[in-house]
């Protein structure tokens, strides 16, 4: 029986992982869930460091600083105060104690649940589909492994019956783990897991499956399909009708998955699916490839409406590797959007197509229609965590924090989920809880680092970075900043987010007084992006430190033809904010709060300005009046 505990107004729920204040559900990550529910249970008793690093952070070196966030963030969410603590004390350089009245609640005791999670109780058994065994080795199609996977999947999800485990986390937990059940079970907490075969003969294929408990190995159902290798669609409907039929769940409507779907053509599934796997490696050399096959698949059949989707998502790949550029290549992101609305009027009710077409709005700067788009996926498929994800990235403030922890529900370890939330909480100014929810993504990005991700895992030490550097903790913010640039350029944003960490490197030498290093450092962000605004900013102030005036001011002059540059390219937002470490850097103080203010005065552009709490060059301002006027509206627009 899991225990829940009563303290104050408060309930933390072991079994739901919540806390609530009465009914009201308090936001918290499951890693601040953890630590209230190891301290509560040890209610009046010293709690040691070690003790908790061990309890919370198994197998993971992490500083002394991760522990003080984690317990700073959680006195938040409880309304303690460090220095007349109700809940939490401090027991300098020991550790922790929870002082509070702790009732033990049994489960008929616990609150009632809110509206909105009346299920949480009686969640479906969760299920996994694993690749399918060529059993033939026939290498030529080697394809249907994870094609026949997919499209089982899929099927699955649409019969609404059970939890689906996603694809891409069966795939990398099967890297992680191997094929062992057990350990898929414990990875991720599956109760059932779908395993199986194909075997190609001449111009038939034979697909067998099983449907198994994960506990026990036993098979609760099993399932073959024999026919023509062009009725393969049919074959995998058979198989999961046949799941369907000895597990007594729902079959899903076959003809709105063949709409949403499918193909009859199997040269253009097979084009898609080897597009598919070439685009989520992130390799930015793979992508002109998958860009060629989802063609072929269109080509094949014009109206393979996943086939367009793809199609849209490789021309924004492309896009993005431009965007860190002061103009970048707008005619991809309006042929990535042309490809999506086309995948729209071939299906209305494509899921994954209004998501990615929320996606590519935001970059467009579409706000209230990419939200629009979103919504839309999330009505037609709740249960996927990429449409909540993609629905929070057009989301802002509150909205944004309430989408991603609906998409973490469903794909715990997805590290971008804490980049953007950790977005909101730096434009609100809550440091603390920014640095938390980061460093908790930065154990998920590193554990994940030799791993190919659907969406890449990058910007997170860079992020981290600059808010320890914010805090004035130059040391810790340069080994963030080594960290990111360590990473390496082969995926789509890691060449970005490099010179973001070069630039912040740069930014930590000229702070400690190594004007030499800055020059470097600036100068490594430059070989990535040679008209970066911002490196060749802090080039000129690391040149002017060093005494070297006239090369400073050659490089102040390259920055503002790079800021000219950035308004030519339709990059309005971060000229301004360029502009204003200009007037910072040279002392004019009244025009950067000029020109901080013309940026964060415009609602509609919900993101803009959000780094401007912890941006360097800004550092000087921080205790004027009027520049904690516009950090006052850039929370109050972060709610």
């Amino acid at each position: 029986m899991v225990a829940s505990y009563r303290f104050g107004p408060f309930t933390v729920d072991a079994g739901s992982y919540r806390l609530l204040r009465g009914t009201e559900v308090i936001p918290l990550s499951p890693k601040i869930i953890d630590l209230l529910l190891y301290l509560v249970a040890r209610q009046s008793a010293l709690v040691p460091k070690d003790e908790l690093f061990a309890a919370l952070w198994p197998d993971v070196a992490v500083t002394d600083n991760a522990l003080t966030q984690a317990v700073s963030e959680l006195r938040q969410a409880l309304g303690d105060d460090s220095s007349k603590p109700t809940y939490i004390q401090t027991v300098a350089r020991r550790g922790y104690r929870f002082i509070a009245p702790v009732e033990t609640v049994l489960p008929s005791q616990a609150p009632p649940e809110p509206a909105v999670q009346t299920a949480v109780e009686t969640k479906p058994p969760a299920i996994a589909v694993m690749d399918f065994t060529n059993v033939s080795t026939d290498r030529e199609f080697a394809w249907l492994s994870s094609g026949i996977a997919e499209t089982v999947t899929n099927d699955l999800r649409a019969a609404g019956t059970l939890r689906i485990i996603d694809r891409v986390l069966v795939v990398e937990a099967v890297r992680r783990s191997g094929v062992d059940l057990a350990g898929l079970r414990a990875d991720l907490h599956l109760d059932l897991a779908v395993v199986g075969s194909f075997q190609r003969s001449g111009d038939r294929l034979r697909i067998t499956a099983r449907v198994v408990d994960a506990a026990s190995g036993e098979a609760l159902a099993e399932a073959k399909a024999d026919g023509a290798l062009e009725q393969v669609f049919e074959l995998q409907d058979r198989i999961v009708a046949q799941f369907a039929e000895t597990l007594g769940t729902a079959r899903p409507d076959a003809a709105s998955r063949h709409a949403h779907r499918e193909t009859s053509s199997l040269e253009a599934y097979q084009a898609f699916t080897e597009g598919r796997v070439r685009l989520e490696s992130l390799d930015a050399s793979l992508v002109p490839g998958a860009i060629a096959d989802f063609q072929r698949a269109v080509v094949l059949d014009p109206r393979y409406a996943l086939a367009h989707v793809g199609l849209g998502n490789a021309r924004f790949f492309q896009y993005e590797m431009s965007r860190a550029r002061n103009q970048p290549d707008a005619a991809l992101l309006a042929r990535a959007i042309d490809h999506v609305q086309r995948a729209i009027e071939l299906e209305r009710d494509l899921a994954e197509a209004h998501a990615t077409y929320a996606f590519l709005l935001v970059s467009a700067g579409r706000f209230s229609d990419a939200r629009s788009a979103a919504r839309r996926a999330v009505a037609l498929e709740p249960g996927y965590w990429g449409n909540q994800f993609r629905l929070a990235h057009a989301e802002w403030g509150d909205d944004r924090l309430r989408a991603l922890g609906r998409a973490m529900d469903l794909y715990p370890d997805f590290p971008f989920a804490h980049f953007e939330a950790a977005m909101v909480h730096i434009a609100r100014g809550a440091l603390d809880r920014a640095e938390s929810v980061l460093r908790e993504g930065t154990t998920v990005q590193d554990r994940q680092a030799n791993l190919k991700q659907r969406y890449p895992a990058k910007g997170l030490h860079w992020l981290l970075g600059l808010v320890r550097l914010a805090q004035r903790d130059a040391k810790e913010a340069r080994a963030e900043f080594e960290r990111e640039i360590a990473v390496g350029p082969t995926q789509l944003y890691a060449a970005e987010f490099a010179m973001n960490a070069y630039d912040g490197a740069g930014f930590v030498s000229l702070e400690t007084g190594d004007a030499a290093d800055a020059v470097r450092m600036f100068r490594k962000a430059l070989e990535l992006f040679p008209e970066h605004a911002r490196s060749l900013v802090g080039l000129g102030a690391a040149l002017a430190a060093g005494g070297d005036k006239r090369a400073a001011d050659a490089a102040f002059t390259h920055a503002t033809t790079a800021i000219d540059g950035l308004r030519l390219g339709g990059r309005g937002s971060e000229a301004t904010l360029a502009e204003a470490f200009m007037h910072a850097l040279r002392g004019r103080h009244d025009e950067t709060i000029s020109s901080l203010k013309r940026l964060v005065d415009r609602p509609e552009l919900p993101f803009t300005g959000w780094t401007i709490p912890i941006e360097p060059l800004f550092a000087p301002l921080r205790q004027r009046a009027d520049f904690k006027g516009v950090l006052a509206t850039l929370g109050r627009h972060a709610r």
